[in-house]
């Protein structure tokens, strides 16, 4: 059995005083980032392109192809200006095009990479909060 540590409240008051007041702030603190939350299956079909973009290296490499003015990036032209093996950017490539983030086409010994625009617009459509300004840092 686990013991679970008990954080501090914050604020000087007792445990109901804080409870209460803890309740009240939190039913008007903010308002909704978004006049909708995303559908389960909705969810469930994104979970897999944030989750490649937690890397990095997937990160960097998908940037480079969205951002190639050809449209295009051949996989020779991506295996440079990284700190890792050719194979663990084939890796990289694969997870994100199992992510459904970008699609490879071989011509001859070479793939070429392209980024799927409908997944990073839907990715980025969930980022947006609507007509707020940016949070400032």
């Amino acid at each position: 059995m686990s013991k679970q540590k008990e954080l501090p409240l914050l604020g000087a008051g007792s445990a109901t005083s804080s409870s209460a007041s803890s309740a009240t702030s939190a039913s008007s603190c903010c308002e909704p980032l978004s006049a909708q939350s995303i559908a389960t299956a909705d969810a469930i079909a994104l979970a897999p392109a944030f989750k490649a973009l937690g890397d990095p290296i997937r990160l960097q490499l998908l940037s480079q192809i969205a951002s190639n003015p050809e449209g295009e990036c051949c996989v020779c032209d991506l295996e440079t200006g990284f700190d890792v093996s050719g194979p663990t950017i084939s890796h990289h490539l694969k997870v994100l095009r199992e992510a459904g983030l970008i699609t490879g086409e071989r011509r001859g010994t070479w793939i070429y990479y392209s980024a799927v625009r409908g997944k990073l617009s839907e990715l980025a459509g969930l980022l947006v909060s609507g007509d707020s300004e940016p949070a400032a840092r």
